[in-house]
């Protein structure tokens, strides 16, 4: 028995913002049902890089006894939490290749008679527990070939024109009181997205003015100051917010409106998510 640091969240102080979630290097937190969970105590390293970024002062690290690590135990932790943390869990576990914790935790699952949520799939959960496809959505490798458009597989796309307005593009780059601001219809967009999105200049950047970054990799903290002081500082019009279906991208919409809220001002917003596959979803 040793002890060992490991985060605590604070279900009554967590209102689900999600600005932790692109700070868990190790993608073990998750919003289920309006909270920020720790979906397994198996990937928490306890370093607390989440905690600076809860506004709510919800997560903190306590140090505690902690046993070799038992699925049994951990399990019947977790469907105290209801299903839906039961599937984020067993997820988890698939997309880190822990194939033997996985099995144990269908066991017990089986043996309590509780509801497996890969029961319309098992053959598929087991065939690839070990292959390491999954993990966290942001991060994990997809091979979208053959999704290419038929009708121009035997020549080039139709060009396009581009609709960036004004350079730089990056949030860390472009200055607070650029002139471009005022009386601007703003896009604020995670860097993936024009890269998934075709439509990207016609339908999302025409016409707008852009800012570009990830919430994941960048400082999300550093993006909401700056992002306040660019709608304190000028007449923006309207702002909407581009990003990846995938969970440490939906952090760029949470700083995005925190932002909107901390400016004082009442700025009309619009929040697009874009699938991997290149699909607009909202």
């Amino acid at each position: 028995m040793s002890k060992r640091k490991i985060i605590k969240i604070d279900e009554e102080k967590c209102n689900g913002c999600g600005l932790c979630i692109p700070n868990c290097p190790e993608g073990a937190l998750q919003i289920i049902d309006g909270k920020v969970r720790l979906i397994s105590d198996l990937f928490c390293d306890g370093l607390g890089a989440c905690i600076g970024n809860c506004p709510q002062g919800a997560i903190t690290v306590q140090e505690r006894e902690a046993e070799a690590y038992n699925e049994k135990k951990v399990m019947a932790n977790i469907v105290k939490q209801g299903p839906g943390v039961i599937k984020a869990h067993l997820e988890h576990l698939k997309g880190h290749g822990e194939s033997k914790y996985l099995n144990e935790a269908l066991d017990f699952l089986k043996e309590n008679r509780i509801r497996n949520p890969f029961e319309d799939e098992p053959a598929k959960t087991h065939a690839h527990a070990g292959h390491g496809t999954g993990g966290c959505p942001g991060s994990r490798m997809m091979d979208l070939r053959g999704n290419e458009d038929g009708r121009y597989e035997k020549g080039p796309l139709p060009k396009a024109v581009s609709r960036l307005r004004q350079w730089p593009v990056q949030i860390m780059l472009v200055p607070v009181n650029a002139p471009y601001f005022e009386g601007a219809d703003l896009l604020i967009a995670a860097d993936c997205v024009p890269f998934a999105y075709a439509g990207f200049h016609e339908e999302l950047l025409k016409g707008k003015i852009l800012l570009v970054g990830c919430p994941k990799l960048d400082d999300s903290a550093f993006y909401q100051d700056k992002i306040t002081q660019i709608l304190q500082s000028n007449n923006i019009k309207s702002v909407t917010c581009a990003h990846m279906q995938v969970p440490c991208c939906f952090g760029m919409a949470h700083l995005v409106k925190s932002a909107i809220e901390a400016s004082g001002k009442k700025i009309p917003f619009d929040d697009v998510t874009i699938g991997i596959k290149g699909d607009k979803l909202k």
